[in-house]
């Protein structure tokens, strides 16, 4: 019996093998998607967050009310970079992206003073920049002479970030599923070729707690390895991709990536773990001619 025992172990062992490769291909494909995701999403943002607005000033107004225009934007929660912009400096960023006709017609410059800014990109959106645009009109009168904002790009941003998320929801259920039943076969294809050392462990009096014991842990050992593999593949492909794409660095922040990897290391033990526990007491429920 104990010989048998022996046999059954040795066969198990190969597959705890294969198992962890398994496991860390599904969590490595996991977390690629994940990192495509955050960055899709980060994306979205770097772009609401880079619609720069425009509040036009009137040229009668006095300096002391373009330092109170000025001071009140930037007292405002979500302003973001705001810039006060005199006409020399407007008139030298359009003659550094633009031709110079005026300065050949001797034409005086004809460019306004603004001050220019950016919001956060929850506020990026009609209804909120529409209240922006009220609140910098009626708060100042004679000093804004126009609030602008590239109402076209507002609007396709808008609709990209929306189906941006709606897109990632849903590879983000089908991910989530196939990660779950691909690591679930996968465990229990390797519990399969140790259910005669299960059942024998039973059949001389130990108690499921003693045999499930060492049998999770083992689990948990290797969804840890598993999930070890998948961040070193992960970092790989991602270093890769950095070198050959430089903008993505851009994107690159120590949150999201300590997000990912945390989320593969729990993902990689807690299905490890359950999946295991849950193939040793379905084998500890069949009767011993089931399990041939």
């Amino acid at each position: 019996m104990a010989q048998f025992g022996k046999s059954a172990a040795k066969r198990g062992k190969p597959s705890y093998v294969y198992a962890i490769i398994g496991v860390a291909l599904v969590l490595f494909l996991f977390g690629l998607v994940g990192w495509i995701s955050l960055n899709l999403q980060k994306t979205g943002k770097y772009f609401k967050e880079n619609i720069q607005l425009h509040t036009f000033i009137y040229r009668t107004a006095q300096q002391s009310d373009i330092d109170s225009l000025k001071h009140f934007i930037e007292s405002l929660p979500y302003a973001i970079n705001v810039e006060y912009i005199t006409r020399d400096m407007a008139i030298a960023k359009y003659n550094a992206e633009n031709d110079t006709l005026w300065k050949q017609l001797k034409i005086n410059n004809p460019l306004p003073e603004s001050i220019d800014f950016y919001v956060k990109e929850e506020y990026v959106n009609k209804d909120s920049l529409s209240k922006l645009e009220k609140l910098l009109l009626d708060t100042f009168p004679t000093t804004v002479s126009e609030f602008q904002t590239p109402e076209a790009t507002v609007a396709s941003v808008s609709q990209y970030v929306k189906t941006i998320t709606i897109v990632l929801l849903v590879i983000a259920i089908m991910l989530s599923l196939l990660v779950i039943v691909s690591i679930d076969n996968t465990i229990r294809l390797a519990m399969y070729s140790n259910r005669f050392l299960i059942k024998t462990m039973q059949m001389v009096g130990a108690t499921r707690r003693f045999i499930t014991r060492p049998l999770d842990r083992r689990a948990l050992v290797n969804g840890l390895i598993s999930a070890i593999i998948a961040i070193v593949l992960l970092s790989i492909c991602i270093y890769v991709a950095e070198k050959f794409i430089p903008a993505l660095k851009v994107l690159h922040t120590t949150g999201s990536m300590l997000l990912i990897f945390g989320g593969i290391i729990l993902l990689g033990i807690l299905i490890s773990v359950v999946s295991t526990h849950r193939s040793a007491l379905k084998y500890l429920k069949m009767k011993l001619d089931e399990l041939y």
